[in-house]
């Protein structure tokens, strides 16, 4: 799909329907021809409303660098997708997607917080508390 839009871009296709292809299909991809793959790896198209790009980046920093881009970014997907196409753009911070592996981390992190709640946490003294540790792991052996 990725050589589809950049063969696509490089035809400079002004109209909205050419062939099945609309022009909300093309946005996503023109995004990426337009910006490069390290941006284009921290934001994401999420919607063309109109002529307005509605895109999305992973945090506040990322957001204030493309404001700062944001007339070399349109001349640039205006040359991609065709002058008039694209002539405002939006963004915004994207919500925070968690990931497999934090889901697990906090269901751990969440086991030890309830392990922690130990009767054994309540004696003071670290001695008596590693004593009582090991004799109550060797009762339960």
């Amino acid at each position: 799909m990725e050589r589809a839009g950049k063969t696509l871009g490089k035809l400079r296709i002004q109209a909205v329907n050419i062939a099945g292809v609309k022009s909300y299909h093309l946005a996503p991809k023109a995004w990426s021809t337009a910006v490069g793959k390290t941006i284009a790896a921290h934001s994401q198209v999420v919607f063309l409303d109109g002529k307005r790009l509605i895109v999305e980046a992973e945090d506040a920093i990322w957001v204030a660098q493309l404001r700062s881009l944001e007339g070399q970014i349109l001349d640039r997907i205006s040359r991609v997708v065709g002058p008039g196409m694209i002539t405002t753009l939006e963004f915004r911070v994207a919500a925070p997607k968690r990931l497999p592996q934090m889901a697990a981390a906090a269901r751990v992190a969440g086991l030890a917080t309830s392990a922690s709640l130990d009767e054994a946490d309540t004696i003071a003294d670290p001695v008596m508390r590693r004593l009582y540790m090991t004799s109550r792991r060797k009762a339960t052996a």
